[in-house]
C-alpha cells in the first residue's frame, strides 16, 4: 500500500548546517520541505522508498543499495557530521528486482564489495540525504529505507518500474511512502549551474500544473526537446513516482514552487484515494500503436534494418531478404545505421566506403553492429524493440574537398591523417556551422586541432 509520495528538490543549501544564512533565500522551499515531511510522517508508513538521480545511474539498468544499514553524509557539502543511517528494507527491495526482472527490467544491486570492484557508491547520496534530513527533524524516527537510483530508460519502463514497487509492498503487506527526488530546470537563470533557456521556466511550469492536476499522462507526454532544453534531474523520479500511484485516484497538492539559484525547486504531496483506472496498458499499447505507425510509413532499407535486428534478438538466426528488397542486391555503397530510443542515440555504426558484396549485407551488418557491437553503449535487447527508431544513411563516394566546400546540412565530413579518421553525417541536430562539424570530426579522430589533416566531403540518401 502506498501511504504517501512526495517530489522533493535536494539542494543541500537548504540545510541550515550547509547553507547558513544563505538558506533563507530559499524559505519557500524549505517551508515546503516542512510540510510535506509532516505529512509524510503522518501517513504511518513501514519503510520509505526513495528515488533519486543523482546515485549510481545507468542507461540499461535501475540501481539499489544493497548494504543492510545504509548511511551517508554531506562531507562533499563541507559538513561530513550531518548523516544518517537507516536499516535497509532488503526483503522489499528484493521484491521488486524480482518482480522487475520478470518485466525485462535490470535492477542491479550495489554493496559496498560491487562499489569497490567498480568504483560504485554504496553510500546514500544527497538526493536522499536532503529529504531525509527534513523527515527525521518531522520525526520520522529509525524507519527502513530502500534507496533506488533511476536510470536512463524508456517512459514505459519508469513508469512500469513504479507499478512494480507498488505490487511488491503490497504482496509483502508494506505501508510504503514514496520521495521523488528531484529538482527542475538548472537553466532559469544565467548565474545558474548552467546557461539560461527558456523553455527552463516553461518545463517547470507545465510539470507543476500537470502535477496540480493529478495529470499522470500529461507528464508522461511532455517532449522530449523541452526536457533535454531544461536542463532537469527530477523527471525519471517523477515519473517512477506516477508509476507507484498507477491505479489510483490521487490528490496532489503543491506546497511550493521557487527558482532563487537558477534551479527550479517544486515540492509537492499527493495522497492516494480510492482504486481508480490504471493507465499502464493503455500506455503499452500506444506504443504499440506508435511503433506499427513507423512500421506502416518505413522506407524499405529501413525496413531491411528493422527485420534484420529483430530476426536475430528474437531467434537467433538471420533475417531473409523479401523478395520486394531484391533491388538492395544490385548496389554497393558505404551505409550508416542509427538506432533511437526516446529521442536519444542507442547505437550508431556504419562504413564510409562498401565492405560487403551489397547493400543488403551493408545495411544487415551495420544494423545489428549498431544494436550490440557500438562501444559507447550496452547490447540493445529484446524489451527494447518495440521503442527503437531507425534511420539508415547511404552514402555516396567521398571527395576531396577544403574547408570552403563544406555545409554541415547538405554534406557528411572524413577528416584524416595518417592511419587516424573521423567522420561525421549530415544534417545533425545542433551541428550548424562547419566549425562544429570539424571539430567533433577532428574530436572523433584524435586529431588535435594544430595538426596538419586532410578532408572529404560526401552526400548521403538518408531514410527513416
Amino acid at each position: 500500500m502506498i501511504t504517501y509520495a512526495v517530489l522533493t528538490p535536494h539542494p543541500p543549501i537548504i540545510i541550515p548546517e550547509v547553507g547558513k544564512e544563505r538558506a533563507q533565500e530559499a524559505d519557500a522551499t524549505i517551508a515546503g520541505m516542512q510540510s510535506l515531511a509532516r505529512e509524510l510522517v503522518l501517513s504511518l508508513p513501514d519503510t520509505v522508498v526513495f528515488l533519486t538521480p543523482h546515485g549510481n545511474v545507468f542507461s540499461d539498468c535501475i540501481t539499489g543499495l544493497m548494504e543492510p544499514q545504509l548511511s551517508g553524509n554531506l562531507a562533499n557539502f563541507g559538513r561530513s557530521d550531518v548523516g544518517t543511517s537507516h536499516s535497509n528494507d532488503l526483503e522489499l527491495l528484493k521484491e521488486i528486482g524480482i518482480r522487475a526482472e520478470q518485466k525485462g527490467i535490470n535492477l542491479i544491486g550495489i554493496d559496498r564489495e560491487v562499489g569497490r570492484r567498480h568504483k560504485l557508491n554504496a553510500d546514500i547520496d544527497h538526493g536522499i540525504m536532503v529529504p531525509l534530513y527534513y523527515l527525521e527533524k518531522a520525526g520520522l524516527g529509525d524507519k527502513p529505507i530502500v534507496a533506488i537510483s533511476v536510470g536512463f530508460l524508456d517512459n514505459i519502463e519508469l513508469y512500469t518500474l513504479g507499478k512494480l514497487i507498488q505490487d511488491a509492498a503490497g504482496s509483502l503487506g508494506r505501508r510504503i511512502a514514496i520521495v521523488a527526488s528531484g529538482d527542475m530546470s538548472h537553466r532559469l537563470k544565467d548565474e545558474g549551474p548552467y546557461d539560461f533557456h527558456p523553455d527552463g521556466s516553461r518545463f517547470d511550469l507545465m510539470v507543476k500544473e500537470l502535477l496540480a492536476q493529478s495529470d499522470a499522462e500529461g507528464i508522461l507526454n511532455l517532449p522530449d526537446k523541452l526536457r533535454k532544453n531544461a536542463g532537469e534531474c527530477g523527471y525519471a523520479s517523477i515519473v517512477i513516482m506516477l508509476g507507484t500511484l498507477d491505479g489510483y485516484d490521487f490528490k496532489t497538492r503543491v506546497f511550493s514552487y521557487e527558482g532563487p539559484f537558477g534551479v527550479g525547486y517544486l515540492t509537492v504531496g499527493i495522497s492516494p484515494g480510492e482504486p481508480g483506472p490504471s493507465i499502464l496498458a493503455a500506455l503499452t499499447a500506444k506504443q504499440a500503436q506508435l511503433a506499427e505507425t513507423r512500421r506502416i510509413s518505413e522506407s524499405l532499407p529501413v525496413r531491411w534494418a528493422r527485420l534484420t535486428l529483430e530476426n536475430y534478438l528474437q531467434t537467433g538466426q538471420a533475417a531473409e531478404l523479401p523478395n520486394e528488397m531484391e533491388a538492395l542486391l544490385q548496389e554497393r555503397a558505404g551505409v550508416f545505421v542509427s538506432l533511437k530510443k526516446q529521442g536519444q542515440l542507442r547505437g550508431c555504426i556504419g562504413t564510409f566506403l562498401p565492405a560487403y558484396e551489397n547493400l543488403a549485407q551493408e545495411i544487415r551488418n551495420n544494423a545489428l553492429a549498431a544494436a550490440l557491437k557500438d562501444p559507447r553503449f550496452p547490447a540493445v535487447e529484446v524489451a527494447e524493440l518495440p521503442a527503437l527508431v531507425y534511420s539508415v544513411d547511404i552514402l555516396a563516394e567521398p571527395e576531396p574537398c577544403s574547408r570552403e566546400d563544406l555545409d554541415p546540412q547538405r554534406y557528411g565530413v572524413i577528416v584524416s591523417t595518417g592511419r587516424r579518421r573521423g567522420l561525421l553525417l549530415p544534417d545533425l541536430e545542433g551541428v550548424d556551422t562547419v566549425q562544429q562539424q570539424l571539430e567533433i570530426a577532428l574530436q572523433k579522430a584524435g586529431i588535435s586541432p594544430g595538426e596538419k589533416f586532410s578532408i572529404q566531403r560526401f552526400e548521403v540518401k538518408r531514410f527513416t
